[in-house]
């Protein structure tokens, strides 16, 4: 493990912002891997509920400033980081004032869905991607945690397929039982693409809903894990439907947690 290098990317994590158990996983798993040698990355969206001054963020200049295309649009990407001195982890916050400057996460005051979290998901793996070709830092792992980092192994196996920087990643996505029924409006494919993608490859995004995210994420990554939760009947089909001609993992929700996941990378990366 001392050179194993593990990149994680999630909608959210523990003591930052906790909603589901993905902040759970964030805040034990990478700390667990820390601690058996591997070299950590964190990168989670900067949501508008996570408070900064309280938090200790900070703006990192030299990694900002990046635009981002979105579709036809372009926003600016801003860096934050702060720590988890327990943990002695850093964690890296995506930011940009048009997607993240709300009081919440994903849904508004009236728990109504943000009609603009495709292009919000979307802006973040791209984000998560950029940064760290710009930090020079290459991964072993890339483990995508929840719908929102589901495009990241898509563009690991296509645009960023020759970078040195990740040329030899290979993605983990780990499915939670997050479901939300709400539609994306636009095209959404044209929004998602990046260079060396055609329409095809974005097939499954067509629904425009939360399966085609995670369906997205099934298809591209190099294993898939389902999450410790009960799944609705519409994951459960996903699952099965994948099973026949992709590989999925299973790894233990209890003390041997640390173990199944270090067992995991391991494997992936040799």
């Amino acid at each position: 493990m001392s050179k194993l290098r593990i990149l994680y990317a999630a909608t959210e994590i523990d003591p930052f912002l906790q909603t589901t158990k993905v902040a759970e996983l964030l805040r034990r798993l990478p700390a667990g891997m820390q601690e058996a040698g591997a070299e950590i990355r964190i990168f989670v969206p900067r949501f508008g509920i996570i408070n900064e001054r309280k938090n200790r963020l900070h703006e990192v200049v030299r990694l900002s400033g990046i635009n981002i295309a979105v579709g036809d649009d372009e926003k600016p990407l801003v860096i934050k980081v702060a720590s988890i001195p327990t943990a002695k982890l850093q964690v890296y916050f995506i930011d940009n004032e048009d997607y993240f400057h709300r009081k919440s996460a994903l849904v508004d005051k009236n728990d109504k869905f943000f009609a603009d979290n495709d292009e919000r998901a979307i802006f973040f793996c791209k984000g998560v991607l950029e940064t760290v070709k710009k930090l020079g830092w290459s991964p072993d792992i890339v483990h995508c945690n929840d719908w929102m980092t589901s495009l990241i192994p898509l563009y690991l196996k296509t645009t960023y397929k020759k970078d040195p920087v990740f040329k030899d990643a290979k993605s983990v996505f780990t499915v939670y039982n997050n479901e939300f029924q709400d539609k994306f409006e636009g095209n959404l494919v044209d929004k998602a693409k990046m260079l060396d993608i055609d329409d095809q490859m974005l097939t499954s995004l067509k629904s425009a809903d939360f399966s085609g995210f995670v369906k997205l994420g099934m298809e591209y990554a190099d294993t898939v894990v389902r999450s410790d939760e009960d799944f609705s009947d519409n994951l459960n089909g996903l699952f099965k439907e994948y099973a026949a001609h992709k590989r999925l993992s299973q790894v233990a929700a209890d003390e041997n947690l640390l173990s199944s996941y270090q067992a995991l990378y391991n494997e992936l990366a040799n």
